[in-house]
């Protein structure tokens, strides 16, 4: 029986794990199972590619170094294959480069070994919440106190409007279209500044300051938007 129910889900998703390391995979599995979900282990890409071609599951966990093809190679095959779920990487590397190419190829989240128990379950679920509501998704969100409307591209605090900039705007919406995700600067500055020789990381850090002052984005307030050394920054909810 689970005692640790602070890490329980409200409900069981079937998780492939794809890791060639036995020691790391069973203390990963045993962490899993506790929180309530359904783990099947790989130890291989291409048995893995093989049983996701055939079977359903809800969110893949994988590593990035295989003996016979890497991480994002699985993650690529199975999304020709059109039954790719929302897949979190789980690796020793954490060169910036490396988390923005996993992104851009479509990963959800990324951790760098070795993770934190409570940390890993906390993100496996948030990828899981924000796929299901990607699959419902409302125009206007609220997140507390702000009010997101992501059709009109407006922002409320309490009620009442928030001024931004245009360059503030699209970095907050892609920020609160990924809550709980890890989102490398350079990714950042591809996406919003479309990756302008004259925009550096300085330039995202500016930007993300301003997000937090105006939009209140603090623990005491139910947000936090770190930044996370060597690689980016992630926004999350704060219970």
């Amino acid at each position: 029986m689970n005692t640790d129910t602070h890490l329980s889900s409200s409900y069981t998703m079937k998780i492939a794990f794809l890791e060639d390391d036995a020691a790391f995979a069973a203390n990963i599995i045993e962490w899993l199972e506790q929180a309530g979900h359904e783990v099947t282990w790989f130890r291989s890409g291409r048995e893995c590619v093989r049983a996701l071609s055939d079977a359903r599951y809800d969110l893949c966990l994988f590593d990035w170094m295989l003996p016979d093809m890497n991480g994002p190679d699985v993650m690529a095959n199975l999304k020709l294959k059109g039954t790719l779920p929302p897949v979190i990487f789980l690796t020793g590397r954490d060169a910036e480069e490396d988390v923005v190419q996993v992104i851009q190829a479509g990963a959800d989240d990324y951790m760098v070994k070795p993770p934190a128990r409570s940390v890993l379950i906390a993100r496996i679920h948030a990828v899981a919440r924000r796929c299901s509501a990607q699959l419902r998704p409302e125009p206007i969100q609220d997140f507390g106190a702000l009010k997101v409307d992501f059709s009109s591209r407006k922002f409320e605090l309490d009620g009442e409007p928030v001024r931004l900039t245009e360059k503030e705007i699209e970095l907050a919406l892609y920020f609160f279209g990924r809550v709980g995700m890890l989102l490398p600067r350079g990714h950042l500055i591809q996406v919003v500044w479309g990756s302008s020789p004259d925009i550096d990381t300085r330039t995202v850090d500016v930007h993300v300051s301003h997000l937090r002052s105006k939009l209140k984005l603090m623990p005491e307030n139910g947000w936090r938007l770190t930044s996370v050394y060597r690689q980016g920054y992630r926004l999350e909810r704060v219970e």
